[in-house]
């Protein structure tokens, strides 16, 4: 079953099978696979995440995917990684500029796993913007309003019954398909009539999810 699962996250991944709002993001994705590869000194991450975002910045230009009119007033909060505006009573903006990842095209892997394990708070991709020089992926998500405080023992438990074991902290790993889902504290994981939304996710893939 796990290898079944394993499978549809690569042909996911690689553009092959469909998921929620996916199209945009495995084109994108796809497109950034093309150029180099990040390598595991700091220093030419760095570098390599700088020449890709130039490379993106191209794609974007010429796909015409700048967003302009996000309301600046509806502020609603930030993070270390993204700042959040409200745009409607069902949706809102969210402005990331990929901090925790050491490439976008890992940023872009992140939203399109989130689309696949959690659909009900899917990432739609409306474009890019820039502030202070600093490229942002602008998504838009369900808005969430809390009924409750999360109980954190119900998202393990969900969790290890979908396969992820809880390793340290809030973070979870299912080892047998190789992929990490981090930070899962009560602020990422709300609650709404006693069903769990997964609003904030941050995914990682193993050396092993790669492996035949």
């Amino acid at each position: 079953m796990q290898n079944a699962l394993k499978d549809e996250l690569h042909n996911i991944l690689s553009g092959k099978s469909k998921v929620s709002y996916g199209a945009t993001i495995q084109t994108i994705a796809g497109y950034l696979d093309d150029g180099e590869k990040a390598g595991a000194d700091t220093e030419i991450e760095k570098h390599f995440k700088r020449k890709e975002t130039e490379r993106l910045e191209n794609y974007i230009d010429n796909h015409n995917l700048w967003v302009r009119d996000i309301d600046f007033s509806q502020y609603v909060s930030e993070g270390a990684e993204q700042k959040v505006y409200l745009r409607d009573n069902e949706s809102v903006v969210k402005l990331n500029d990929g901090i925790y990842y050491k490439s976008w095209k890992e940023y872009f892997h992140n939203l399109i796993l989130h689309n696949f394990f959690f659909p009900d708070t899917a990432y739609e991709l409306l474009g890019f913007a820039k502030d202070e020089e600093v490229l942002f992926a602008v998504v838009q998500q369900k808005y969430v309003s809390i009924t409750s405080v999360t109980d954190l023992s119900k998202v393990k438990e969900f969790l290890l019954e979908n396969g992820f074991e809880n390793n340290r902290n809030n973070d979870y790993i299912n080892r047998e398909i190789g992929v990490i889902l981090e930070d899962l504290h009560d602020e990422n994981v709300l609650t709404q009539d006693d069903m769990l939304y997964f609003i904030d996710t941050v995914f990682y893939l193993t050396e092993d999810f790669w492996k035949e």
